[in-house]
């Protein structure tokens, strides 16, 4: 297995000013970055945070503890399972861990499995689906913060993930931080009109 050391901190200040942007706003200036097919299991979420990674190679997940040992609080931890349709990397135990951690989410390439728990828990994840068979700790295969494809998409150790109930995205730290202006030009814009167009509605419905 390969463990590579965790990449920069991205700044404080930028993760905050992220936390004020939408998928879907970033998705007016980018299709660059944009993880499609990934939905989170429960609804209702706006994620951000720095990425760290791992790869596995089902049915060996045993990686998977040593991504929670590397990981930082506030981190999303992205997981390639190489396309995995049916093999579960994650579930319950696993969760309560990324929780004690402080993980903001989990992003899997792959599903999931212990469903009810997962919903329970409240900790943001995004997965392809469900599934009863799982990975077990074989400790053959892996790599913690490698550079990994997700859907197509290169992402790397301490990109700048944003994710809610849109979509995902992924951005390297100077693209974020270049970016941003716009990005929030954009949501201002986006909240006086809404603003506006929700006035004229409440005319009508009285």
């Amino acid at each position: 297995m390969t463990f590579a050391a965790s990449a920069n901190s991205i700044p404080a200040a930028l993760l905050d000013a992220y936390r004020g942007i939408a998928a879907s706003t970033i998705g007016h200036f980018l299709r660059e970055g944009h993880i499609h097919g990934l939905p989170p299991l429960v609804g209702d979420v706006h994620v951000v945070g720095r990425v760290t990674t791992v790869q596995i190679h089902a049915p060996d997940g045993s990686v998977l503890r040593d991504a929670l040992i590397a990981s930082q609080p506030g981190d999303v931890l992205v997981v390639a399972n190489q396309g995995e349709r049916g093999c579960a990397c994650w579930g319950e135990l696993r969760t309560i861990a990324a929780r004690i951690k402080g993980l903001a989410a989990v992003v899997i390439d792959g599903p999931v499995t212990d469903v009810r728990a997962l919903r329970a828990l409240g900790l943001p994840i995004f997965c392809s689906g469900v599934s009863a068979y799982t990975t077990r700790s074989l400790g053959e295969h892996g790599a913690v913060n490698v550079p990994v494809t997700i859907r197509g998409v290169d992402v790397h150790p301490g990109n700048l993930l944003v994710a809610d109930d849109d979509g995902i995205y992924v951005l390297a730290a100077e693209q974020a931080a270049d970016l941003l202006e716009r990005l929030q030009n954009k949501e201002a814009a986006d909240a006086a009109r809404r603003a506006e167009l929700q006035a004229r509605l409440d005319q009508v419905v009285g």
